[in-house]
């Protein structure tokens, strides 16, 4: 099919991350020029608004970053009707570009979670709360993250599984990660750990400033090891490996969905939300979901599963709502209790994170100007893709340091 590459998919306004004015015209500017290209851009293979059928077979709710998975894995197999529900829109034409993700933060594409007021975190806020992005998009938090390709620590796994989480050991998860990853430097990580040929391309960005090169060498004079992040140990140094094929943001939903848009048992409803699981209060059984769209409520019915894919945050939220969760807690707003289950919505956590910037004369490094955006636009190298990432094991845990190395976000 020809892919004559129109200029749809406007994305957000774009956040003044740093410049005014003239940043942003230059970036307004830029996302006009990606979406003359047709390989970010990618027209043609984005999802077409479904006919729905009256049921599925698995309803999966969030398209994040286990979602479109979750979807993608179902619907390979033809007689199963799989419908995939995302409250937000597709991915907007600059999410592509590695350098310009902090441009969506708190945008349109953003849920725009705040903590509630912390006592001994988030001192440095306004009304000790914490802003935490989480993506309202097709492919989630996946299309404005930091493009990290971390699978989490060996002991996590392992401690969840002794928790009485079967299946869910370090050695037992592996295999689904290998199976999803297409890693196009091989020869740089360890052996068993990484595999070729899945739907993922994971690789280092293509640029690497002279800094990164800097912070690796200062690392091996204080004793830290270079290593794989992802293979036998996790902490120690490297330029990380990100979720990126070419240069250009490789989302889950770009990985996972784009190739299968011609699937007829796939279907994907953009810029809906679910409210609530139907469930059958006798036999406790999901039939369905309550769905919110352009103003007005439906159903859409459920034969075998409804899965809740809709992150930390929402797909509790979704239990709440569906009267499952802490009994007195519900009967507190009247919202029927179809089981009690204490648990629900709390233990909530995230990584830390601690910002230090500093402020570097750094000659070497190319400013962000016309000639470096020519330089993505026509390579998809230079400046608008480099970072680096090390864990360094402190006070018994493992911490995760991100070193911004892309001079616009000092």
């Amino acid at each position: 099919m020809a892919c004559d590459c129109p200029l749809t998919q406007p994305g957000p306004t774009l956040a003044a991350t740093c410049g005014g004015a003239p940043f942003m015209l230059f970036m307004g500017l830029l996302e006009v020029f990606l979406r003359s290209q047709c390989d970010v851009e990618d027209p043609c293979n984005r999802p077409k608004p479904p006919s729905l059928f009256h049921d599925y077979d698995f309803i999966v709710v969030g398209s994040g970053s286990s979602g479109a998975v979750v979807a993608s894995r179902l619907s390979e197999i033809p007689e199963w009707r799989v419908l995939l529900i995302e409250a937000g829109l597709d991915e907007p034409t600059g999410t592509q570009v590695p350098s310009m993700f902090l441009n969506f933060i708190g945008s349109e594409i953003d849920w725009g979670y705040q903590t509630e007021p912390e006592t001994q975190a988030c001192l440095g806020e306004v009304g000790q709360r914490c802003y935490w992005p989480r993506g309202k998009v097709l492919g989630g938090t996946s299309v404005m993250n930091g493009m990290m390709y971390m699978r989490g620590s060996r002991k996590d796994y392992n401690d969840w599984a002794a928790m009485g989480n079967e299946g869910w050991t370090y050695n037992e998860v592996l295999p689904h990660f290998l199976k999803s990853e297409d890693n196009k430097q091989m020869d740089q990580v360890d052996i068993g750990y990484h595999a070729k040929g899945g739907l993922l391309s994971v690789s280092q960005f293509p640029y690497h400033p002279p800094l990164s090169k800097s912070i690796l060498k200062a690392a091996q004079e204080l004793g830290y090891p270079i290593r794989d992040l992802n293979g036998r140990y996790h902490t120690g140094f490297n330029i990380a490996q990100t979720t990126n094929k070419n240069g250009s943001r490789m989302s889950t939903a770009k990985a996972f969905l784009r190739p299968f848009k011609n699937r007829q048992n796939l279907h994907i409803l953009l810029n809906s939300t679910v409210t609530k699981v139907l469930i059958n209060t006798t036999t406790k059984q999901a039939y369905g979901v309550e769905v919110l769209r352009e103003g007005k409520k439906s159903t859409i019915y459920a034969i075998k599963e409804v899965i809740l894919s809709g992150g930390a945050i929402n797909s509790p939220q979704i239990l709440l709502l569906s009267g499952i969760g802490p009994s007195e807690e519900l009967k507190k707003v009247k919202i029927p209790v179809i089981h009690d289950l204490p648990g629900v919505g709390k233990n909530l956590q995230n990584h830390v994170a601690y910002a230090v910037n500093f402020f570097i004369n750094d000659t070497n490094t190319a400013p962000l100007n016309w000639a470096t955006a020519m330089e993505y636009l026509l390579f998809r190298d230079g400046l608008m893709s480099g970072t680096g990432k090390p864990f360094l094991k402190t006070f018994n845990d493992v911490k995760n340091i991100y070193i911004c190395q892309n001079n616009r976000f000092h």
